[in-house]
């Protein structure tokens, strides 16, 4: 039953009044109401139920408006920024370009920061967040989403992000691991990964590996290691692997800085590996063409994906479109060079 002020008119009820009602906070109440699996299925039902008996009403446009004339997308950048990947780096640059283009274009302004908790807490005054990374395990997504802003992640979706209602735009990962181990098995049979799968890109890169590799009559998954997105990390898990004794004659690597660090530990140990050893990396970054071999690599392309990532956002922030958030999918493709 609607409430009444003391004059008897009808009083507009608000989220606060739903979350005083059933006894929870207000981004409880907003989470509810919007299907939010970080809610109980319980408590949603509670809410749901209360706000309809208070007579509460959504009020999309209203939100719509205020998101708009905020006129600033975030974007946050989630990388460890060192001297081997600094933020001049092609990832996250390149895929910035795209989103700086396609926003501008629609009279929305741009402010970067990394997934530092302080800087990433500028992003509450923006209309919404597009995030360069899941993180692992989904970290940084998991943390943003709390904020209750429309939501686009640069990634892969393994059906976490689609549960919290987040958009997703990436590469195909499974695919770029495909054309990894057809270029690797052209030339062997032995071959092994290095990356870390707790992130889910690196997840996909090593599915789409492992099945040809299964697929393929004697050819052998030997080895897999962890390791961070740097030269160093790629140098550490190959000495890892040949301390471990497995013969193998491929390698795929989850970047091109892994697989160029890999290369270093091959050369650190004295190994005449060019002519017996593929080598295939990720990104085909300015790095891939420039090492000496130049190194394979899978192109994705971060431009256009900038430019789908900054339209995913803009589509949310459309009064006029209240649908599910769309994910995309990139096509990925093999450079082929020396390696």
């Amino acid at each position: 039953m609607k409430s009444a002020d003391s004059e008897g008119a009808p009083k507009r009820i608000t989220l606060s009044d739903v979350a005083r009602a059933v006894g929870v906070s207000k981004i409880t109440v907003s989470r509810a109401m919007r299907d939010s699996p970080l809610v109980r299925a319980d408590v949603r039902q509670k809410v749901r139920e209360t706000a309809e008996a208070l007579g509460y009403r959504v009020n999309l446009a209203a939100r719509d408006l205020r998101l708009q004339q905020r006129r600033r997308i975030a974007v946050i950048v989630e990388m460890k920024v060192s001297e081997e990947r600094p933020m001049y780096d092609p990832f996250p640059l390149a895929l910035l370009g795209g989103i700086v283009q396609q926003c501008a274009a629609a009279g929305f302004a741009v402010v970067l920061a990394t997934g530092d908790p302080e800087m990433a807490a500028e992003a509450r005054d923006a209309s919404g967040i597009v995030v360069l990374g899941q993180g692992a395990n989904h970290q940084m997504v998991r943390s943003l989403a709390a904020l209750e802003l429309p939501l686009v992640v640069w990634g892969a979706d393994d059906g976490t992000e689609t549960t919290m209602g987040v958009a997703v735009v990436g590469s195909d990962n499974r695919e770029g691991g495909r054309l990894a181990a057809a270029h690797l098995l052209a030339r062997g049979a032995r071959l092994i990964f290095l990356g870390d799968t707790s992130h889910a890109e690196v997840a996909d890169r090593l599915a789409g590996f492992r099945e040809s590799i299964d697929g393929k009559r004697g050819a052998a998954l030997v080895d897999v290691r962890s390791c961070d997105f740097t030269r160093e990390g790629g140098r550490s898990a190959m000495e890892a692997v040949l301390a471990g004794g497995a013969a193998f004659d491929g390698i795929f690597a989850q970047s091109d800085l892994v697989a160029i660090g890999a290369m270093d530990a091959l050369n650190a140990a004295g190994i005449a590996w060019r002519d017996r050893i593929a080598v295939v990396g990720y990104d085909d970054s300015p790095a891939a063409a420039a090492h000496r071999p130049q190194l394979t690599s899978i192109r994705q392309d971060w431009t256009a994906g900038g430019r789908l990532l900054a339209s995913a956002m803009l589509a949310q922030l459309h009064p006029a479109r209240h649908r599910s958030p769309e994910s995309h999918i990139l096509p990925v493709s093999l450079t082929r060079r020396e390696t």
